[in-house]
């Protein structure tokens, strides 16, 4: 508890007192304004040092003032925002209570700008990772922290971070799906092509490994190009093998085919002949190209070469019989014992690669399928023709039996097959036209002469036009001379009968329209030159125009088909031409030239 005395001591007492003590000392007045002047000067330094110490304080505090506004002034620019909310924009009150109210404020934004700070390292971070993922300069042992930069901590500036680390993530996600797809390739590739998957991906980049989680996997440029040189190599690895076992393939099937080998056989090597069409993209079999699937069909190739060669006459000799048939089907001639002698003679001098022999003939056989293609319109019309003139040939025989209309077996059959030949027939000329037409196209195209065994086509062509016009003109002749003499007549038809006895005893007889046939083809010349009665057309055409010759009637082709005669009887058909209408021909031609004299009836 304070001295009572102490509390009420003052200045104005203390004088007082001094006063009294001077007064009893017996100080005088010099000394005691002395003193007093000495006390107002200690009184009035005293308060210079309490306001020199005030204003210090003052000085202070304005100093802390500015620079926590200075301070809240940066930490709201670094955090990007322009006011913090619960603070006047004008500071009002003591300077204490402005620097208490900034103090709480200036707390907040530093504590928001550490968390701020911190999440800009957390992405910045992240952002640094992925990128030297990409990059491949990614140290795991050493990892360096990024510097953020603390006077930008805006949401915007953050907003930039995290937008492009989400980029990153999208193009690291796209570059793990491009890596897992280079593997799998991989993976595939080596299954078919029997290789091992783990040396040749780990050889690439140790993380590519199956051990490894999908994360971890390298995802850089350099891991994504040796990648896709990988893949380019193997799949051009998987081409050339592919290739080398189609030829392979096609070597054993053509062998196979050469020398009639077993299906059993055959079958061992299915793996080998099911890719022979296939496509690159096409063969996913796990081992389908492996490098023991192809020795093993290489070893077999080799084996049935062997085979081909002990068997070489065997195989030239039936591809030559395949070539003979080709020209025999497209009427186109070939020496055959010839050729085949010659081809012995060939094998056995040894002078002569064999392979190279068969594909000769190889090619032989594929030009002369392009011949015979290029033949096969004409052809067809040639067999069109050759069936009408059957037809007009049955036709002929049929309308000189006198017995035609008799109601005997078989003659209502005859007579409907005579209307369906008159039809025929009458289409003859266009056909025959037509034919000649795309004959000469042919030979122009070519510059060629079109052979029908041997024979040039036009001239049979030509040579059946000029008989079939002469023997309407002797229809003609005779139809007028039934009319004029009548005795005459009679004795051209006799001897029109007898050079008909004549030529059937040379040509064997021809068929009785009254004797029904199992086909069209059943009379008449058939497509490969013989006829019903087994007699050669072409011996006939010859023959009649020869005959026609001696008549007076200019022969075209005679020397031709005369000269041709023997070589081609049994072999080469030309136009058929009616025996029987030659006949009558040569009986008109003959009476013609005793028509001044007619002999008696």
């Amino acid at each position: 508890m304070q001295n009572p005395l102490i509390v009420e001591t003052s200045c104005g007492s203390l004088l007082q007192e001094l006063q009294q003590i001077w007064d009893e000392v017996g100080e005088n007045d010099a000394e005691r304004d002395r003193m007093l002047l000495q006390l107002e000067q200690d009184c009035l330094d005293v308060y210079k040092r309490k306001v020199d110490q005030a204003t210090r304080s003052r000085a202070r505090l304005l100093q802390t003032l500015a620079d926590s506004r200075a301070e809240l002034t940066n930490l709201l620019s670094a955090l990007g925002e322009h006011s913090f909310q619960g603070l006047p924009e004008k500071p009002t009150g003591t300077l204490k209570e402005q620097l208490a109210a900034i103090t709480p404020a200036l707390e907040q934004l530093w504590q928001q700008k550490e968390e701020r700070i911190k999440q800009f390292l957390d992405v910045q971070v992240q952002i640094q990772r992925i990128c030297g993922e990409i990059s491949g300069k990614l140290q795991l042992n050493e990892p360096t922290t990024p510097k953020v930069d603390d006077q930008d901590l805006s949401l915007k500036k953050f907003d930039e971070f995290h937008l492009h680390f989400q980029e990153l993530q999208r193009e690291k996600s796209d570059r793990l799906h491009k890596v897992l797809d280079y593997v799998n390739t991989v993976r595939d590739l080596c299954a078919v092509l029997g290789m091992d998957f783990f040396n040749i991906i780990t050889e690439v980049h140790p993380s590519l490994g199956d051990s490894v989680g999908i994360q971890s996997k390298s995802i850089s440029n350099d891991t994504l190009a040796r990648l896709a040189r990988t893949v380019q190599s193997l799949k051009e690895e998987k081409k050339q093998r592919l290739q080398k076992l189609q030829e392979l393939a096609t070597s054993l099937t053509e062998l196979w085919n050469l020398m009639d080998t077993p299906m059993e056989e055959q079958n061992l090597f299915d793996h080998v002949t099911c890719n022979i069409s296939a496509s690159v993209d096409e063969v996913t079999v796990p081992g389908a190209l492996a490098i023991d699937i192809i020795e093993q069909a290489e070893v077999e190739v080799e084996r049935l070469d062997q085979l081909k060669a002990s068997k070489m006459k065997e195989l030239v000799l039936k591809k030559q019989l395949e070539l003979e048939e080709i020209y025999r089907r497209a009427h186109m001639e070939v020496d055959s014992e010839s050729a085949q002698e010659k081809l012995i003679a060939l094998i056995d001098s040894g002078n002569v690669d064999p392979s190279e022999l068969l594909a000769s003939m190889d090619d032989q056989i594929s030009k002369a399928k392009e011949e015979a293609f290029s033949r096969k319109e004409i052809m067809e019309k040639v067999e069109k023709w050759m069936s009408a003139c059957e037809e007009e040939s049955w036709l002929e025989d049929y309308s000189r039996d006198d017995n035609r209309y008799n109601s005997s077996r078989g003659a209502h059959i005859n007579l409907k097959r005579a209307e369906r030949a008159r039809v025929i027939v009458n289409k003859i000329p266009a056909l025959v036209d037509s034919l000649i037409a795309k004959t000469r196209a042919w030979e122009e195209e070519r510059s060629t002469t079109f052979l029908y065994d041997g024979v040039p086509l036009l001239a049979m062509l030509d040579e059946y036009t000029m008989l079939r016009h002469e023997r309407e003109d002797e229809k003609r002749r005779l139809r007028v001379c039934d009319f004029s003499n009548p005795c005459s007549c009679q004795d051209q038809k006799r001897f029109h009968e007898q050079l008909t006895t004549e030529q059937e005893s040379l040509f064997g007889s021809r068929p009785s329209p009254n004797r029904p046939h199992s086909s069209k083809k059943g009379a008449g010349p058939r497509a490969n030159g013989s006829s019903s009665s087994g007699t050669p057309l072409n011996r006939r055409l010859s023959l009649g125009v020869q005959q026609s010759g001696a008549n007076g009637v200019t022969p075209v082709r005679q020397g031709m088909s005369a000269s041709k005669e023997g070589k081609r009887e049994l072999s080469r058909p030309v136009a058929p031409v009616n025996y029987v209408a030659l006949s009558k021909e040569d009986s008109v031609s003959q009476a013609s030239e005793n028509e001044s004299t007619p002999s008696t009836p």
